[in-house]
């Protein structure tokens, strides 16, 4: 097996010394630069072992006989002493009563690794108002700090170091998992810390609070979520009654609250499975939501609680049941559910009277059809004009009176129930309207179930 020579053993300390002799650094700093290389120490106590060593070495050179060599140890540790701020090296020149040079701030952290703990209680402070149990902490440097370390790293050929912004935030955040007893998470953080070491700004990237269940909508004339007053876009007019809404409640606003007086969240986001139309309800199972809580401050809530929170809360209006915690994925899913089937009831008046015949050609024709829709004229405002088609899996309709029924549709999520009866002038076929030759009106509308594959 070869040895390793000389040249091997000594590459670490010539190079360190040509870093120190052009720049100052500090200890953290210098170990940096040869970061993967040993193990089982951080930067800082690599960098004092490479100046302990170089300094032993200049000792040992400045008591030597022969003044050239005597006189490089000196200057050696003239450059510990004032580009490495190493006090063995001070101290020796002062045993040997010569001059020490004043210290220098380190070249690429400007002294920022020597005093971290202003910024980690300021941190603590920040965090204490908040529950979590994993956090990450993030660092922000100012450019002139990156590309200084890069033309460092460039002008020495550095083969083995880390950044500077990768041991700032591994020394900050060993620091706080000791002080917090937490884990830092990589990658699912209920908390990111942004540091910026040297402004000292820190902020706070509190990761959202989701919560899963399913709702009623038990009442008519209710939109799903909060309608902003189209006239004055929130502010508060008189045609909103200054509330700057449409309407004064929402299923949204209803679940808002007391998760909000729960969570101490800031705002709330709300996902849902499609949604029912403002006159109609949403009966049976409910249909799935997840609310998302911005920045909770608090995060260890009992979920039971705040069911009946809510319930109690929105009695009579809104009803909420199987509530647990979820998570931004579970989101994407949900969105995806928008074209669950759906179970609708929908009571039909139509103009004149209608014979079993006509219903059971009804409901012969509505079930297994595809139904082609072009965007309803009453959300063309909102919405843009395009074909969609829907397929019914089943119709089943049930005289009421003589020009009244009730029909139950199974359908494909999406599809427009009402213009399903009415025909929307053409804009929906095959219809009610069309089928009959008779002018149909959806009297109530009631969503009766959604149906998601687990």
């Amino acid at each position: 097996m070869n040895k390793p020579n000389s040249e091997d053993l000594t590459g670490i300390l010539e190079a360190s010394l040509k870093m120190l002799e052009r720049y100052p650094l500090c200890d953290a700093c210098l170990g940096r630069q040869f970061a993967l290389l040993g193990f089982g120490m951080d930067n800082r106590e690599r960098g004092k072992s490479i100046k302990t060593i170089l300094a032993m070495g200049a000792h040992e050179a400045a008591l030597s006989r022969d003044k050239n060599v005597k006189k490089k140890g000196v200057v050696m540790l003239k450059i510990l002493a004032s580009h490495g701020s190493f006090k063995m090296a001070s101290d020796l020149l002062r045993k040997m009563k010569r001059r020490v040079g004043e210290e220098k701030k380190c070249f690429l952290c400007g002294g920022r690794f020597e005093n971290l703990q202003p910024i980690v209680e300021k941190i603590l402070n920040m965090l204490s108002d908040y529950e979590y149990e994993s956090f990450l902490v993030g660092i922000k440097l100012p450019l002139e700090v990156e590309e200084r370390e890069d033309e460092f790293k460039s002008e020495f050929s550095v083969q083995h170091g880390e950044g500077i912004k990768n041991e700032f935030s591994r020394v900050i955040g060993k620091d706080l998992s000791q002080r917090l007893k937490k884990d830092a998470n990589y990658m699912k953080p209920q908390i990111v810390v942004l540091v910026n070491p040297f402004t000292e700004d820190i902020e706070l990237q509190v990761n959202s609070l989701f919560i899963s269940g399913r709702y009623r909508k038990l009442i008519r004339d209710m939109p799903q979520s909060k309608w902003i007053c189209r006239k004055c876009r929130g502010r508060g007019c008189q045609i909103c009654g200054w509330t700057g809404k449409m309407y004064p409640e929402s299923v949204e606003e209803l679940i808002a609250k007391p998760v909000l007086e729960a969570t101490l969240g800031e705002e709330t986001s709300f996902h849902a499975a499609g949604r029912e139309d403002r006159d109609a309800r949403m009966l049976g199972r409910g249909r799935p939501f997840i609310i998302e809580v911005k920045r909770p401050r608090r995060r260890n809530i009992d979920l039971k609680n705040i069911e009946r929170a809510i319930n109690e809360y929105a009695k009579g209006k809104v009803e909420v049941l199987n509530l647990r915690f979820s998570n931004r994925e579970m989101v994407r899913k949900l969105k995806g559910m928008e074209s669950a089937q759906k179970i609708y009831k929908v009571i039909v008046r139509f103009d004149r009277d209608i014979t079993d015949e006509e219903i059971t050609k009804l409901e012969r024709e509505l079930t297994g059809a595809t139904i082609r829709q072009y965007t309803p004229t009453r959300v063309l405002h909102r919405r843009s004009d395009r074909l969609r088609e829907k397929h019914i899996y089943e119709t089943k309709i049930k005289r009421m009176s003589k020009n009244t029924v009730e029909m139950r549709i199974r359908c494909q999520g999406g599809l427009y129930v009402k213009e399903l009866i009415t025909g929307d002038g053409g804009r929906t076929s095959p219809s009610v309207f069309s089928i009959l030759n008779v002018n149909a009106e959806p009297v109530e509308l009631d969503v009766l179930n959604v149906l998601v594959k687990r």
